[in-house]
């Protein structure tokens, strides 16, 4: 019974989001103390917006200079109390604004690197060099830039990866529940030739993995490998719905595993998107909700998820009870504070919005 309040209340809380008034201002040197949900790595106030905007329940924010976001939200949707305390930033998320979903993060963090996430290393003679391979590559989401007075490693660009599929923290059976996805997701690669899905029904690869997700079908698993710079082929398990992301570009050893599908991933061809278009029966995507309201049925709750654009997925209960949900996309790396380093993140967005 009490978790049911609990759902009940964040429910309420998302809920309230969608009346409260749109502001971008940023409040220097205030302080909303208090109603802390997450504090995920940020390097600036700005960063620190999208990531309340992304977080489905997250209303308002503080960001301390010191690289750390703490992410809130009070049943009024306004902070309790506000301080003016001297390198802290506070502000609201932009959901009431309805943002792009993929946002423009043009800032340079001199003295500053971002860890994680390193899929490529070359020599660039500047950091608006690295930034601007960083842009002109379709997998690289930010970098890091060691200057020219670092002893061992001069020049060189860390182009770095982080995920643009949203990714379901959970995934389980449920006979009462149907989920499925916004169809905001299609994936358009601009390329004139379909990918060929490559499928090993009844098959495993094992070992090498380099990374385990939830996944709802092996198309959806493939998705992932495809988007993975490391990633060279997957398999993934059925009865689990794990999807298991391997690297190892020298030999592929496949072997017969009933439940479990393997594959390859798909690249520079239009991807298939049949996996974002199906609904999935008896299946759901827990927590993450932003909303939920009673719907006329499944395509009613997908409509209203794919015209929502703070929606990612959605799952409906008893064909009425529809639940929007969403997960943060854009980048969050770790931060430390070193004199050697430049770091920033990929304008492809910045480029996107100029058009």
């Amino acid at each position: 019974m009490g978790t049911h309040f609990i759902l009940v209340g964040l429910l309420f809380i998302c809920g309230l989001s969608l009346g409260l008034e749109c502001s971008r201002e940023l409040l220097v040197n205030v302080n909303f103390p208090g109603a802390d949900m997450k504090s995920p790595w940020s390097p600036d106030a700005e960063h620190c917006q999208y990531l309340c905007t992304q977080h489905p329940t997250c209303l308002f924010f503080s960001f301390i200079r010191q690289f750390f976001c703490y992410l809130k939200a009070t049943p009024s949707g306004q902070p309790k109390h506000q301080h003016p305390i001297l390198g802290i930033t506070s502000g609201f998320s932009l959901k009431p604004c309805y943002p792009d979903q993929q946002p423009c993060l043009p800032r340079v963090h001199h003295h500053v690197v971002f860890h994680g996430g390193t899929y490529q290393s070359l020599f660039t003679a500047d950091h608006e060099e690295c930034q601007r391979a960083c842009t002109h590559d379709p997998d690289c989401q930010f970098f890091a830039f060691f200057k020219k007075d670092f002893p061992h490693a001069r020049f060189q660009c860390h182009l770095k990866f982080s995920w643009k599929i949203p990714r379901i923290p959970r995934i389980k059976q449920s006979a009462s529940r149907i989920s499925g996805f916004s169809q905001r997701l299609q994936q358009t690669q601009n390329f004139a030739t379909a990918c060929e899905s490559k499928l090993f029904p009844h098959t495993n690869i094992p070992g090498f993995n380099i990374d385990v997700l939830p996944a709802v079908s092996p198309e959806h698993c493939q998705a992932f490998c495809s988007v993975r710079p490391l990633c060279t082929y997957f398999s993934y398990i059925s009865h689990t719905f794990k999807c298991y992301l391997k690297s190892n570009p020298h030999q592929m050893a496949r072997t017969a595993a009933a439940g479990i599908t393997s594959g390859l991933p798909t690249r520079f061809c239009q991807p298939n998107n049949n996996w974002i278009k199906k609904t999935y029966v008896g299946i759901d995507f827990p927590h993450s909700d932003i909303r939920n309201f009673k719907s006329d049925g499944v395509e009613s709750c997908r409509r209203t998820c794919t015209e929502d654009p703070n929606c990612q997925y959605f799952s409906i209960v008893a064909r009425r009870l529809c639940f929007l949900k969403r997960v943060i996309t854009m980048p969050v790396p770790a931060i430390q504070k070193e004199v050697n380093f430049v770091s920033g993140f990929s304008l492809r967005n910045c480029q996107y919005k100029a058009t």
